[in-house]
Formats: C-alpha cells, structure tokens, sequence
C-alpha cells in the first residue's frame, strides 16, 4: 500500500475538511505539506460546493510547527514559498473557517489559529510560539494578531519568552471559542462548520469581510515583514545555533 497522504481533504455538504496526518511526526510540516495545504485553500476559495473550511489534526496533536530537517533544506527564500503560499491563502480567505486544536500547536500551528474564524480545543491543547528561543521572529502575522487575541502582556510572554499556555488559558484570552474532551474536538468543529454551512452563505461572506476589513491590509503588510525579516534572521548565527542544538539534542549557547 501506498503510504498515506500527509494532508488528507475531503468535501462534504458543504464542508471541505483539511486533516494534517503526519501523526508520526507530530504533524510537522513540510514545504510539500504547505504546498498541498495551499492548493487546498485557493480551490476551496473559488469552489462553489465549499461553503465553509475545517482545518483539524489528531486527539494527540495538532501541529508540531515546521519539520526543522525539512525547514533547513528548502528554506522559504521567496514569497512564492509554500509556507507563504499557504499564509496568504488562508489569511485572505473569504469564507468561514474552523480550527479544532487538540495536543500540542506548536508555532505555525498556533498562529494560524489567529487567521481561522471559529477555534475549539481539545482540553489536552498547547500552544506555543517558540520563535525567539530558534532566534527567529514571530510569522504569519502574529506580532500584530496575538496581542489583538491575547492583549499586549500576555501577548509579549508567549512571544518574548515563548512561553507555552494551556487550553484553559487559550480559553481565558479569547484565543479559543470554546474547550471540549480530545475524542469530541474535531466532531464539534464539523458540527460548527455544519451549523455555519446551513446559512445564507452572502451573510456569511460580507459578515467575515466587515470583521476583518480594519485589519486586512495591515496584515498582509505584517505578513510580509515578518516573513523578510525571519529569512534574514534564519542566516544569522543565533539561529544556525538553535538549529544545530535541535539536531544535536542539546541546549543551544547563544553567548
């Protein structure tokens, strides 16, 4: 048997389901997993049978971020990139979309939340955005979208530190809509999607277009100079150090 696909998608009424299932690598993922998770967006954005998007991992897991081994052969040098590919088409999607989070998100598998409609979490969720500690910088326009979740302090600890927090806490900040059982989260998530996809779907457009009108440009802007500013910082010698310690299983030295 062939091995199965790393990103599984299938349309049904109305709902196109995204399912990152790399289980065995924690979900991390690959410019080939952004390449399909792009794909995936920009067909839906235009498909007329998908009227709203979930995007789901395992009980276990969510995403693990970037596969490093990866990440470090085909770093993202352009903004034709598949993770930056992937970041457009989801920040600029017009119809509704649907996270259920359950284990760790780890990186990109936190700020992505930030650009997703509707957020349930399994009560087993954690959330990180480790970027300073890799001696890089947030992306995917976190540094504007977390402290807008989060509020500027807690913001500033989960990006200055990096440090993890729980569902319970996601919950508290308004990072999360809501926290059920790991086994019931993705169930929850296609019954939201299923509840949205029953409404008139011009409401649903004009409705997520007026919630995210003040800030679209201001994203796409912070996209952007995150994303230069992260490519650089990936060639400079703090990073070239967290890399190397990850590989080598060790602590990294930064002075």
């Amino acid at each position: 048997d062939p091995p199965m696909s790393d990103i599984l998608t299938y349309i049904d009424a109305g709902v196109a389901t995204l399912t990152m299932n790399r289980i065995d690598k924690k979900n991390a993922l690959t410019a080939a997993m952004y390449a399909a998770m792009a794909d995936f967006f920009e067909d839906c954005q235009t498909n007329e049978q998908v009227r709203v998007v979930v995007v789901q991992g395992h009980p276990t897991v969510f995403s693990a971020g970037n596969d490093i081994a990866d990440f470090l052969q085909n770093p993202p040098s352009t903004q034709d990139a598949p993770v930056f590919r992937f970041l457009r088409a989801l920040s600029t999607f017009r119809k509704p979309v649907v996270a259920a989070v359950a284990g760790p998100a780890v990186g990109i598998g936190t700020t992505m939340l930030f650009h997703c409609d509707l957020v349930y979490a399994g009560d087993n969720a954690h959330f990180a955005m480790p970027f300073v500690n890799l001696g890089l910088c947030p992306e995917a326009g976190s540094s504007l979208l977390a402290p807008q979740a989060m509020g500027r302090t807690r913001a500033a600890e989960a990006l200055l530190l990096g440090d993890p927090f729980t569902a319970e806490a996601a919950l508290e900040m308004g990072v999360v809509n809501r926290v059920v059982t790991p086994t019931e989260v993705n169930h929850f998530a296609a019954s939201q999607a299923a509840r949205l996809a029953a409404k008139p779907m011009a409401s649903l457009l004009e409705t997520k277009r007026l919630l995210n009108a003040e800030n679209a440009q201001a994203v796409q802007q912070r996209i952007a100079e995150e994303a230069a500013s992260f490519a650089r910082m990936l060639q400079e010698p703090a990073a070239k150090e967290a890399f190397t310690a990850f590989m080598e299983k060790r602590l990294p030295q930064f002075h």
